[in-house]
């Protein structure tokens, strides 16, 4: 069946092709080699075992690129400007993070910058860092422990939940006050599809491969 292959009891290094552990059911199974834009499937389970997205890494790169600019605006001018009776107040992420620890509630003020600002910045410097390294064929410093640590940041950069924080609050302080949406914010609307599409077209598995035979 196209797209699915056989499980194997166990790896033979005269096998070629790469072994693969199922990461929904844990068999050990063959990878072929891919064509830009196939997938390979788990015969057991179906889940996804491996892509090859068309435009190799330099999608991901050029995603990643606006994604790091778009990040940088987002964060470097306000969300949105509240006019309550002539008076107002600009906020930022970084601002909300301040205004939370400054009402008595630092802890949540830290998540809330954690998963807004920086493990998202990491996310996407880290993700750069190692595509550049990988498309310049240049082992630069720590390549393999920031890959791997990509795979542990990437469930906390919640970047779509605060969205949708922001919108019911934008709901909420309509009736109170005359809300005018900062140059932040139309950053931070295309920053979503920028992130989401970097790391859709993103295979790691690839970028270890490359590793291995820069290594």
């Amino acid at each position: 069946m196209a797209g699915y292959f056989q499980p194997i009891p166990e790896p033979r290094l005269s096998d070629p092709g790469p072994i693969a552990v199922c990461e929904e059911c844990d068999t050990l199974q063959r990878l072929p080699r891919l064509r830009p834009g196939g997938v390979a499937d788990c015969l057991c389970c179906g889940a996804r075992l491996a892509a090859n997205p068309r435009g190799g890494i330099d999608l991901p790169l050029g995603l990643s690129v606006g994604s790091a600019i778009l990040f940088l605006a987002a964060n470097g001018f306000p969300l949105v400007e509240l006019d309550i009776q002539g008076r107002t107040q600009a906020t930022s992420f970084t601002g909300a993070a301040l205004a939370l620890a400054e009402d008595g509630s630092p802890g949540l003020g830290f998540v809330v910058w954690a998963t807004s600002v920086l493990v998202p910045g990491l996310v996407i410097g880290i993700t750069l860092y190692v595509l550049i390294a990988v498309r310049l064929i240049q082992p630069m410093p720590l390549l393999r422990p920031l890959l791997a640590w990509l795979s542990r940041f990437r469930p906390w950069g919640m970047l779509d939940v605060f969205m949708l924080g922001i919108l019911v609050a934008l709901v909420k302080l309509g009736d109170m006050a005359d809300i005018i949406i900062g140059p932040g914010l139309y950053a931070f609307v295309p920053l979503l599809l920028f992130t989401a599409g970097a790391a859709s077209t993103l295979e790691t598995r690839l970028l270890w491969e490359r590793l291995e035979r820069m290594s």
